[in-house]
């Protein structure tokens, strides 16, 4: 841990009571955050700590300490001594958990995302950093983080970089997982079984979603998107969709990959973003009430699939024409 940096169990010595929550729908990064700051804490410290989350997708419910996860309130709102925020750029994408967050002694958020309002107490926030995973890493004696840990970190760095491919990744991204491999995690496994492994129906709904997708800007875009009686015939879930996002970004020659599907509200689309170029995503989806990063960002738009688009590539349209992209 460097200098002038204040420590995971330094937030927690005095506490009786621990808890983790994260942003709504959570992705690798704040599954992964949040279930090593679970073990990190429960390890080293006699505080009773709670997870609450939104049950995570099935490839995620099989990291370590996934079992302990709450998915909802106890009737009773508890009055918690420490509240980690993690991965969240803003209360309100805490969902379910911020009646727990408003109640809180003492709230710390510790977050990557450049969209992130300093809304805690104290607040971490490095966008430099490759994900909130690499972060926790830094505020940890690296000598007490355990194997479960240190798979639940690896994880989430996996995640937020691509297997190591976005630009967020540093040399010292590197050296963390490095470190983090040292521990005797078994990340080729983890690699297979998190990314590259597909069910048949998995590779069924990414087929389509190649095959009926359209390029934008005269190749410079690429968008795809599911409706819902299109997920309810193959028989697919959110979690199902892994991956789509980024295989239409390899597509050759696009600058920025737009991904959406009908939730389950209807009407209402839950869309991914990923820029190869200069585009900054993260922009247009907090035009949208979203955020993310420069090159990977997200929102919740409500409309018809083709108004969603419209607006979305309108705001999108402003930045191609400021970089001399498009006229």
């Amino acid at each position: 841990m460097g200098e002038n940096m204040t420590g995971i169990l330094e937030y927690v010595q005095a506490a009786a009571t621990v808890a983790i929550a994260g942003h709504v729908r959570p992705d690798g990064d704040c599954v992964g955050s949040c279930l090593a700051l679970y073990h990190y804490i429960k390890q080293h410290t006699g505080a009773e700590v709670t997870v609450y989350l939104e049950q995570p997708g099935k490839k995620l419910s099989l990291l370590p300490g996934a079992e302990a996860i709450c998915s909802v309130l106890p009737e009773e709102i508890p009055a918690v001594d420490v509240f980690f925020v993690l991965d969240c750029g803003d209360v309100e994408r805490l969902g379910f958990a911020q009646a727990l967050y408003q109640k809180a002694a003492k709230t710390v958020c510790i977050d990557h995302h450049v969209t992130n309002t300093s809304f805690a107490e104290e607040n971490i926030v490095v966008p430099e950093a490759s994900s909130t995973c690499e972060l926790l890493f830094e505020r940890m004696e690296e000598e007490k983080i355990s194997k479960e840990a240190a798979e639940c970190l690896y994880t989430g760095i996996l995640h937020d970089t691509g297997i190591f491919h976005h630009s967020c990744t540093s040399p010292r991204t590197m050296e963390i997982a490095g470190r983090l491999m040292a521990k005797g995690i078994d990340f080729p496994r983890m690699i297979d079984e998190g990314f590259y492994q597909r069910t048949y129906i998995q590779n069924q709904i990414l087929g389509r979603c190649l095959m009926e997708s359209i390029l934008l800007w005269d190749g410079l875009g690429i968008v795809s998107y599911l409706t819902r009686d299109v997920m309810e015939f193959y028989g697919v879930t959110p979690a199902d969709l892994d991956g789509v996002i980024d295989q239409l970004r390899l597509t050759a020659g696009v600058e920025i990959a737009i991904f959406l599907y009908e939730t389950e509200e209807g009407q209402t689309y839950k869309v991914s973003m990923r820029a190869n170029g200069e585009v900054d995503v993260s922009k247009a989806a907090a035009y949208f009430g979203g955020g993310g990063h420069i090159k990977a960002a997200g929102c919740t738009m409500k409309g018809s699939v083709y108004d969603v688009i419209n607006n979305l590539t309108e705001q999108l349209d402003h930045q191609l024409v400021s970089l001399g992209k498009i006229s």
